[in-house]
């Protein structure tokens, strides 16, 4: 054991241990389950702005499908830290490159740079972490709650003989059960059309305009449900300060005339009160930057440290063997090559390339280390990916703009690609501390793990491209069109190239990205008064921004599944005077139970993720996007409903304490 590390920290599987870990099975299973987990969460972040971690759900798979071989533990865990690498990847990816697209840089998902960009960017996020992690992992005090919940899923599927494999197959049942769930609600609302799947209306009062909505989507319960009451309730605050407060307050100050008051709140949103959530990402990118300068040069310290101390002679033990640091330097410099021939393929000018390979280099290591931090304190659900994104995206545009001038093509493009690099690095840097601090509770080998990652991107890389260019050919991404009236939103990518776009021709509104880089403070005074008063709620800045620039519609759902999530919580609190049991075993049954929700909404999500790729095919193929629907679309909202009342029964049946006296 470290000096810091209690004994019920230390490893599950002893040092000596010699069990299966990097074996054919989990590397096939693990490549497997990246490809498929990257391509449901590019549709869900397209979809719905934000993305979940797979770490848990994964870990269930895997011990389910490896049950034939007899998989150990440490196979689980493998299976799972490639697995979650994908879901990873593909946030990093959905938050920019479309960009590129709504730019008119690509007119499609360009293969080669697409696989290049996503694939050396999450190998930078790989190697950003391996000198980070004695710091983090080991030496530190950060919970890393999913790592943790991880290994103790792990734990329980190998630890209880046939009660372990019964879980195991209970828990691949609940995802088998709420992906046929999402994926019948997606066929029917997006391909047959036999329903519309958002609630929404606005009246206008006083000579402006009051909006309310709600998407009808399982797979945004789902996330909700995964990311708690705290941080859901603090998306919705961020979206009622857009959507009720600011688009009401500039709606009354510019006026709407006679336009339709539903298009009117869209309007004012798109084109202004949106970046109010520019300015809170900045702010809260730049304070979580300078709060970790010590965290992030102890961490370097370290690395180096115990690099020494293995060229000196020392025998480090299996359990704290890294990637060792000559491969992580020179597979960085490696790395400056494609990404710099990407970069000289847009700009076209060799020294504007070079200067762009720094920035990204510098920025990455910087906003990795970052994520990596905050994913350790307060969970992935928190990991600032949009903030460091915007924040590398409008200070590279303002060097570019310096160097290039005003009204350059090239410079928002550049701006992109070097964001592109930078998120897809902080979203696997994020998720790959959770992944190694499970594997740190679990005795596994670092430097097998971070390959498995590298095995994860790598699959990942490989097949984004095409399910991207997929979903833009069937549903068309951030604009409606004519031709695709109801596109995938990708409100990232979408603020992105409004803010690259808005530094080159000067039409940034500037006031407005002020009034949110000030909201941002007060919301960082909130909750560092929240933090001394050691509050179980918390105001994390970024999740306010993120709710700021989502559509408001998207919040609602997510407010719900939040809200389900704590009511199945504090239910178990209940029977233990109820039936005079002690609190340990009640304790252990909430565990289990949240886990079965947990489950279920990851089946809901990636159901419904998988069904909207699926549904793309016929559409592409026939160049029709009625073509499952020749009755055309109808009107009508109540299966909707009646599907989500469907969804919170099961979701609070499985997830919820049962009645008293029952068993």
């Amino acid at each position: 054991m470290t000096p810091r590390e209690s004994p019920e920290q230390a490893p599950y599987v002893p040092d000596g241990a010699q069990l299966r870990e990097f074996t054919p099975q989990a590397v096939v299973l693990g490549v497997v389950l990246s490809a498929v987990l990257a391509g449901a969460n590019a549709y869900l972040g397209l979809f719905a702005g934000m993305t979940v971690s797979a770490s848990i759900p994964a870990a269930v798979l895997s011990m389910a499908l490896l049950r034939v071989t007899k998989g150990t533990i440490l196979e689980n865990n493998a299976v799972q830290t490639a697995a979650s690498a994908g879901e990873s990847l593909a946030a990093g990816a959905i938050f920019t490159l479309p960009a590129l697209i709504l730019l008119g840089v690509w007119r499609e998902f360009d293969y080669l740079q697409t696989t290049l960009l996503t694939g050396f960017g999450g190998l930078l996020g790989v190697l950003f972490t391996v000198p980070l992690r004695r710091a983090l992992v080991t030496e530190g005090p950060l919970r890393f709650p999913e790592g943790v919940a991880t290994a103790e899923v792990l734990k329980v599927g190998h630890g209880r003989g046939d009660a372990g494999a019964g879980e195991a197959r209970g828990g691949a049942a609940l995802v088998l059960l709420g992906g046929v769930t999402g994926a019948l609600f997606k066929i029917g609302e997006s391909g047959l059309r036999l329903w519309q799947g958002v609630l929404e209306g606005a009246r206008p009062l006083f000579g402006t305009v009051v909006y309310g909505g709600a998407n009808l989507s399982p797979a945004l319960l789902g996330v909700g449900y995964i990311v708690g009451l705290n941080v859901a309730a603090v998306v919705f605050a961020g979206g009622a300060l857009n959507w009720l407060v600011a688009v009401p307050l500039l709606g009354a100050w510019q006026g709407i005339d006679a336009e339709d008051p539903v298009r009117a709140a869209w309007r004012i949103w798109s084109e202004q009160t949106r970046y109010l959530g520019v300015g809170a990402m900045i702010v809260g990118g730049l304070w979580t930057l300078a709060s970790l300068r010590t965290t992030l040069m102890a961490g370097i310290r370290t690395g180096v440290r115990a690099y020494r101390a293995v060229t000196g002679g020392a025998v480090l033990r299996r359990t704290e063997r890294d990637t060792p640091m000559p491969w992580v330097f020179g597979a960085l410099v490696a790395s400056l090559l494609p990404l710099g021939w990407v970069f000289y393929h847009v700009t076209g000018v060799l020294w504007v390339s070079a200067l762009l390979a720094v920035v990204m280099l510098v920025s990455g290591f910087l906003f990795c280390a970052v994520a990596a931090y905050m994913a350790g304190l307060v969970g992935s659900s928190h990991n600032p990916v949009s903030g460091v994104t915007i924040a590398t995206i409008l200070l590279t545009s303002l060097l570019l703009l310096g160097v290039l001038g005003p009204g350059e093509a090239v410079g928002p493009a550049a701006a992109i690609l070097v964001g592109s690099v930078v998120c897809c690095a902080a979203a696997i840097g994020g998720d790959n501390m959770q992944d190694l601090k499970a594997g740190h509770l679990l005795g596994a080998t670092p430097y097998r793990q971070q390959f498995m990652q590298f095995l994860g991107v790598l699959a990942a890389a490989l097949v984004l491209a095409p399910v991207l260019d997929l979903l833009l050919e069937a549903y068309g991404m951030g604009v409606a069109t004519e031709e695709r009236p109801r596109p995938l939103k990708a409100p990232q990518a979408t603020l992105m190239a409004a803010v690259a776009r808005g530094v080159f021709t000067g039409d940034l509104p500037w006031p407005i990205i002020a009034v949110g880089a000030a909201l941002a403070v007060v919301v960082i005074v909130v909750d560092r008064t929240l933090e001394a008063r050691q509050s179980p709620v918390r105001v994390p800045v970024l999740a306010v921004a993120v709710g700021v620039y989502l559509p408001f519609e998207l919040s609602v759902p997510i407010l719900l599944g939040g809200l389900v999530a704590e009511v199945a919580r504090r239910s178990w609190r209940r029977p233990r005077a109820a039936t005079g049991t002690t609190s340990e075993p009640v304790e252990e049954r909430g565990a289990v139970a949240q886990r079965r929700g947990l489950l279920l909404c990851a089946g809901l999500i990636t159901g419904e993720a998988l069904a909207g790729i699926g549904l793309a095919i016929p559409i592409v193929a026939s160049g029709r996007a009625d073509v499952l629907s020749p009755w055309g679309a109808i009107e009508a909202i109540w299966p909707s409903l009646a599907l989500m009342a469907l969804v919170l029964f099961l979701l609070v049946r499985v997830s919820g304490a049962p009645r008293v006296g029952s068993r």
